[in-house]
């Protein structure tokens, strides 16, 4: 599979219609923070019903909240497929990352994992953050396995943390710190010199 290569941008409103609409999937939402208890799909960034209305000012002081940054995934073409969400707690110096690919037919193309690098290069390159990390449902081997492929090492298991088809599962937490991330760059930097 050739390696993908995203871009990522601020959200837009049209995009913000978009992840609305991907989350009304079942499939996707579960991929993403599953539903609320009242059913409806979970967006622990904001609610993407309320942001479609939103006035300029709520706009602004939701997207300009330094603890919750969110971007845009987009292919080359400038296509919206996605949506980075990091949570950062600045006093510690991290942040839980979390990736949507809502296009479908997009899925296990690489999309995923291009974002993910894309994440954490602004994680640690643009924002200075010591450590990332990310909380899988044991089900999803996918990105289990993405993260496993990107250098993020298993920190510990949340029990029975995840509602999913009317039980519950463990969830995987798996971290990276600012320099394993480096060494693996300048290790692919390095290769790719040859």
């Amino acid at each position: 599979m050739p390696e993908q290569k995203v871009t990522l941008k601020p959200i837009t409103r049209e995009d913000v219609s978009r992840i609305k609409t991907w989350l009304e999937d079942e499939e996707i939402s579960e991929s993403w923070f599953g539903r609320y208890s009242y059913g409806d799909p979970a967006h622990l960034g904001y609610h993407p019903a309320e942001m479609e209305k939103a006035s300029d000012a709520e706009w602004e002081r939701m997207f300009s909240d330094p603890e919750h940054r969110m971007l845009s995934i987009c292919t080359e073409q400038g296509e919206h497929i996605g949506e980075l969400h990091f949570a950062i707690e600045e006093s510690l110096g991290d942040a839980h990352l979390s990736i949507l690919i809502g296009r479908k037919d997009l899925w296990h193309q690489g999309y995923g994992t291009a974002g993910m690098r894309a994440a954490l290069a602004v994680a640690f390159d643009e924002y200075g953050l010591y450590r990332a990390w990310v909380d899988i449902p044991e089900y999803n081997t996918a990105a289990r396995a993405m993260c496993s492929h990107l250098g993020f090492v298993h920190e510990g298991t949340l029990r029975k943390s995840r509602p999913h088809e009317g039980s519950r599962f463990d969830s995987v937490v798996m971290g990276i710190l600012a320099a394993e991330y480096k060494q693996r760059a300048d290790e692919s930097a390095e290769a790719h010199a040859v």
